[in-house]
């Protein structure tokens, strides 16, 4: 049996995530997805919009991933190698070259991120709806605030 390890943060889980799952599962038998912990992204600066239970969840329920655990530490990926007999460590290009130090105990495979998407930029999206939402609820407040005084004025 072929095993192959990847790890994330997996939040606001989209097509991207499922290609990516989806290509890395035709690389072995079984998938292991290491999912970083709050914690750990707490530790990175990093801060996820679902849980770590709710993203582990989410993860569990796709049909590419057979193994989900989770990631603490950045050391601990030469352990978790070891301990589920990784043949394949595999992460998007992104972190291309970031992990070859791992290239004695496995394979190391970078595969190119799915185009057009990604969860730092639906992030930034939703961001900027709700900073255009408060400009709209600002605009309004002021517009009431001036009719009040133009009413009081009047009387």
């Amino acid at each position: 049996m072929k095993v192959i390890l990847t790890y994330g943060t997996f939040d606001l889980f989209h097509v991207g995530h499922v290609r990516l799952l989806e290509r890395l599962s035709k690389l072995g038998d079984k998938l292991i997805v290491g999912l970083s912990s709050d914690e750990f992204n707490k530790g990175k600066g990093k801060s996820s919009f679902f849980s770590y239970e709710e993203r582990a969840e989410i993860l569990s329920s796709c049909k590419f991933v057979d193994l989900v655990i989770p990631e603490h530490t950045w050391e601990q990926k030469a352990a978790d190698i070891k301990k589920y007999n990784v043949d394949v460590f595999a992460m998007g290009d992104d972190w291309e070259g970031r992990f070859d130090s791992l290239k004695s105990l496995c394979d190391v495979v970078y595969l190119p991120r799915t185009k057009s998407i990604s969860t730092s930029e639906i992030k930034t999206l939703i961001a900027e709806l709700k900073k255009n939402d408060l400009d709209k609820v600002q605009k309004s407040l002021n517009d009431a605030i001036e009719i009040i005084k133009k009413l009081n004025y009047s009387e």
